[in-house]
């Protein structure tokens, strides 16, 4: 645990929500994001990968459909797992990593439609979550 987690004696536990076992085995599979979403529509993960592609692809618009889904999905599981609106959520527990992709790819797309305000907003969370997490997730792109 990051020393930043660490020194929060006063705030909220980290959040680390549940491992996605048939996600990440139909992924190392070869199974494309596209069709294990069907099975798994509940997955932020998914959404972010396909967030993901659709922004390497160019599909602005639709990265920022999909970056809305898996963000939408990612807060509805932080709110099963004991989240109550704030508090960390590590880039270091493996299965938040897809809530902080579709969160990092929101606020992306959402810069690049004009919308005002949202980034910004974006990434405050995404700040407020976890200060490394923006690192790890542009490093990994490249």
């Amino acid at each position: 645990m990051s020393d930043e987690f660490r020194t929060n004696l006063l705030g909220p536990e980290p959040t680390r929500l549940p491992a996605e076992s048939e996600v990440y085995q139909g992924l190392a599979m070869g199974q494309e994001a596209r069709d294990l979403v069907v099975k798994h529509p509940e997955s932020s993960l998914l959404w972010a990968i396909l967030a993901e592609e659709a922004w390497d692809e160019g599909s602005t618009v639709e990265s920022y459909a999909y970056a809305r889904v898996g963000y939408h999905r990612g807060l509805d599981a932080l709110r099963r797992n004991g989240w109550r609106g704030a508090g960390p959520v590590p880039w270091e527990h493996e299965p938040n990593q897809g809530f902080l992709r579709a969160l990092y790819s929101l606020g992306r797309a959402a810069a690049a439609i004009g919308e005002v305000g949202e980034p910004e907003r974006i990434d405050t969370f995404l700040a407020e979550s976890d200060p490394a997490a923006k690192a790890a997730i542009e490093a990994s792109q490249h």
